[in-house]
């Protein structure tokens, strides 16, 4: 099943679903990933969101940001911590009525594409990628950088074989030599180090207009009946961003947010080093919410059309961004 079947198959249900997941109730689900240690995991981990929302709070974990989206069109999960923009542009695009509700975080220098060291390729000889084999999550911010990547260094995409494979299943190709490259973030990136070079850097990357960052999701229908709701969920996420922005708190702070995000304390703090956690300020500003996340957003999804991916895109995105929750969390 090709990618753009695959994914039309997991939203078509989205419209229907809608009134089930804006009820009212006395639980919540969030969405989140493994080994992407934030701060948010120290109130996840110390009951702070339940206590201030004053419902249940469960989380489950998720490998992509394309199964988030999956999981709210289904009405299961209400909110997701820290999907990634591209798979985001994907769903909305092909129909899912979402909204964005902050910037979870930018990470430039922890998404990223490993190319195989033994094949000696940099972004000086990227040209000889053509023929390779790339496992790249389809849908996600490393498929978006990989197609800005292979577009910067003038490399077909037809000239590759691309295999859709999540960051820890490319990690694991990529280390027995089932693949040249792969894609992915976090500790599967991390471990793709072992096995190769990154052809640009995260700064390298940002130069060349390729931004990384995530944020919080909800479905429209969740956000317009919850709106306190997700406001307050904003706040304690600004809060604990704002903790972290403290080093007097990063001893009591990482060893829980290292646990719950399945890492070592090492791995996590490594891993935390190379994430910026914009102000509420910041992110209301015409740098974020202001006006660029939206533009950014268009661009995503012209990339995504170009590069056959998606049918087509939406003539604006301006409606999937919702800054008043977090304006009231301010």
């Amino acid at each position: 099943m090709t990618f753009k079947k695959k994914f039309a198959a997991m939203t078509a249900a989205a419209a229907l679903m809608t009134g089930a997941q804006a009820a009212m109730a006395e639980e919540i689900t969030v969405a989140y990933f493994l080994e992407w240690p934030m701060p948010f995991q120290y109130a996840k981990a110390t009951g702070m969101y339940d206590e201030a929302l004053g419902v249940k709070v469960n989380w489950v974990s998720f490998d992509t940001g394309t199964a988030m989206s999956a999981a709210m069109a289904a009405g299961d999960v209400q909110l997701s911590v820290s999907q990634g923009i591209p798979p985001f542009v994907v769903a909305t695009s092909a129909g899912q009525d979402l909204q964005v509700l902050d910037v979870a975080v930018s990470y430039a220098d922890n998404d990223n594409c490993v190319v195989r060291a033994d094949l000696e390729i940099d972004k000086d000889s990227a040209g000889e990628l053509a023929g390779k084999k790339v496992a790249v999550p389809l849908g996600t911010a490393a498929h978006y950088g990989f197609l800005k990547q292979m577009e910067h260094f003038g490399v077909a995409l037809d000239s590759l074989e691309i295999v859709d494979m999540a960051p820890a299943e490319g990690e694991a190709a990529l280390s027995q030599g089932s693949v040249d490259m792969a894609c992915g973030w976090g500790g599967a990136l991390r471990r793709m180090f072992d096995s190769g070079n990154v052809l640009l850097t995260g700064a390298e990357k940002t130069e060349l207009g390729i931004l990384v960052f995530d944020g919080t999701t909800a479905p429209t229908s969740y956000v317009a009946e919850n709106s306190d709701q997700a406001a307050a969920f904003l706040k304690v996420t600004a809060d604990a961003n704002a903790m972290w922005a403290d080093e007097a708190n990063h001893a009591k702070m990482l060893p829980v947010i290292a646990k719950d995000a399945g890492m070592s304390e090492d791995d996590a703090a490594a891993t935390l080093a190379t994430f910026v956690f914009p102000t509420v300020e910041a992110q209301l500003s015409q740098s974020w919410f202001g006006g660029n996340v939206q533009t950014f957003m268009k661009g995503v999804a012209d990339v995504f059309v170009a590069s056959g991916s998606i049918d087509a895109a939406k003539a604006s995105y301006a409606d999937n961004v919702n800054a008043d929750p977090l304006s009231e969390a301010q």
